[in-house]
């Protein structure tokens, strides 16, 4: 049994198989293994003459390491460079108020900041929030150079 087609688009093999007895057949798996010393099955592939190029684009850069140098570097300004300036402007717009009084001042006793969730270790107070906030900005930056430079943007387009 010979079964030949050739299409532009799809490998398609041509098999010949010798008539084997089902006691010369042996399964592994769902393949079926032949015992006997005759020629076991021939297998061959027509493939389209003209070479084509794979069209993938890779990132010159290493993924790993842009996020985490973008991270690291976000949440050193965050901490190091930031950090005052996001304090000043969370105290001077204070707590939020309904007619004069804050929530808590008003009776919602949920309303109460979750102190414990703030607290840490470092002398200026840079806490878990703040961690993920300044990180997650970080990986968004990773994300936009490796989307950018994988995709041919040039930013002296312009120039």
């Amino acid at each position: 049994m010979a079964a030949s087609s050739s299409s532009t688009l799809f490998l398609s093999p041509s098999i010949t198989r010798p008539q084997l007895s089902p006691t010369q057949i042996s399964f592994q798996g769902l393949r079926p293994l032949t015992r006997s010393a005759a020629p076991s099955t021939k297998l061959s592939f027509t493939a389209p003459t003209t070479k084509r190029s794979s069209g993938v684009v890779r990132a010159e850069l290493s993924p790993p390491l842009v996020i985490s140098l973008s991270t690291g570097l976000s949440l050193f300004l965050g901490r190091f460079v930031f950090f005052n300036f996001q304090r000043e402007n969370v105290a001077k717009q204070g707590l939020p108020e309904q007619n004069g009084v804050t929530h808590f001042e008003a009776g919602d006793t949920r309303a109460k900041e979750y102190v414990s969730l703030l607290k840490s270790n470092d002398p200026v107070g840079f806490n878990i929030v703040d961690v993920l906030a300044w990180g997650s900005i970080g990986h968004i930056v990773a994300y936009y150079i490796l989307a950018t430079s994988s995709n041919g943007y040039d930013p002296k387009f312009f120039d």
